[in-house]
C-alpha cells in the first residue's frame, strides 16, 4: 500500500530508488533502482521502503479470515462445514460469557484468548453468509458497515464538528443519531430482548426513564417477575448495573459453597452428604 500523500513526491522525482527493505518484485514492478547505501540520495529523489506486514495493527486479521476460509472450503474441516447460524448460536452466548468471566476476573491471558473465541464468532458467521444464495455478505462488507456506523456517530471527531465535554452528552447524541438513521418508532425499539432478563429490564428502564416515562408507570406487583424487575429497575435508577451485581453475588456465593466444601472435605466428610447442620457449621464465617 503506497500513502496517497506520497503520489506528487513520486510523480516529480528524478529518480525513484528502493532500500533493502524492498524486494525484488516490486522494485521491478516500480521500475525503481536499488539504492546504493554508500551513495547519499539526491534532493529529488524518492526511497521507496517498506514497512514489515507485522508492524500494521489488523495484519494477523487476515491470516485469520484466510483460516476460517479454509476451514468452510471443500476438503476443510467437516464439522466447521455442517455449521449453520443457528447451530453456532450456543457457542456465540457461552464465548461471551466466558469473555465477560475473564473480564471480572482479571485475568490478562484469559481475556486475550476468549477476546480471540469471539472474533472466531464473527469470522463464522460472517463466512457463512458469503453462500446466502440471494442476499450474501462477507466479512469486508460487515468491516465496512461498521466504519461507517462509527465515523457517522462520532461527526465530534471525524467531521470537525461540536465537541463532546462529557459522555453522558455523547450517549445522548447517540440516541438521537440512532433515533434518525433507524427511524424507530418506539423508545424501545433496537432493545435486544433475548439478553438476560436483568440485564433486559434494566435496559428497558434505563431507555424509557430517558423518553420521560414515570418511575411509576414500571412493573411492580406481587408477581415474582415483578418484583424482580423493580428490583432491577430500581438498581439501575441508582446507577448500578443490576446484572454486575447478580453476578457478583451469585459469584461470591459460588465461592462460599467451594469452601464450606473443602473445609467438610479436609475434616474428611463427604461434600455431597452435608445435612443442614454440617452446611451451617462449615459455612464460611461461621463460628
Amino acid at each position: 500500500m503506497v500513502p496517497a500523500a506520497s503520489l506528487p513526491a513520486l510523480r516529480a522525482a528524478t529518480r525513484v530508488l528502493a532500500d533493502a527493505t524492498v524486494s525484488d518484485e516490486v522494485v521491478a514492478a516500480t521500475g525503481a533502482q536499488r539504492l546504493d547505501p554508500a551513495a547519499a540520495p539526491g534532493p529529488s529523489d524518492v526511497v521507496l521502503t517498506c514497512t514489515p506486514q507485522a508492524d500494521l495493527p489488523g495484519t494477523a486479521l487476515l491470516d485469520a479470515v484466510a483460516v476460517m476460509d479454509r476451514l468452510r472450503s471443500p476438503g476443510g474441516c467437516p464439522w466447521d462445514a455442517e455449521q449453520t447460524p443457528e447451530s453456532l448460536l450456543q457457542y456465540l452466548v457461552e464465548e461471551c460469557y466466558e469473555l465477560y468471566q475473564a473480564i471480572e476476573d482479571g485475568d490478562r491471558g484469559d481475556v486475550r484468548e476468549e477476546l480471540g473465541d469471539v472474533l472466531l464468532q464473527v469470522l463464522f458467521h460472517a463466512r457463512i453468509a458469503t453462500e446466502h444464495t440471494t442476499e450474501p455478505f462477507g466479512i469486508d462488507e460487515v468491516a465496512r458497515d461498521l466504519v461507517t456506523k462509527l465515523v457517522e456517530r462520532h461527526p465530534h471527531v471525524f467531521a470537525g464538528s461540536e465537541r463532546m465535554a462529557t459522555a453522558a452528552q455523547q450517549e445522548a447524541n447517540w440516541d438521537e443519531l440512532k433515533r434518525t438513521q433507524k427511524q424507530r418508532a418506539s423508545s424501545v425499539d433496537g432493545v435486544p430482548l433475548g439478553q438476560p432478563a436483568v440485564a433486559l429490564a434494566a435496559k428497558l428502564t434505563s431507555r424509557t426513564a430517558r423518553a420521560g416515562l414515570p418511575a411509576e408507570l414500571l412493573p411492580d406487583g406481587p408477581g415474582v417477575g415483578e418484583r424482580l424487575f423493580a428490583a432491577a429497575a430500581a438498581a439501575k435508577l441508582a446507577g448500578i448495573d443490576p446484572e454486575a451485581a447478580l453476578r457478583g453475588a451469585a459469584r461470591r456465593f459460588d465461592g462460599q459453597v467451594r469452601a464450606a466444601e473443602d473445609a467438610a472435605r479436609a475434616d474428611g466428610h463427604d461434600p455431597s452428604a452435608l445435612d443442614a447442620d454440617a452446611w451451617k457449621r462449615y459455612w464460611p464465617g461461621a463460628e
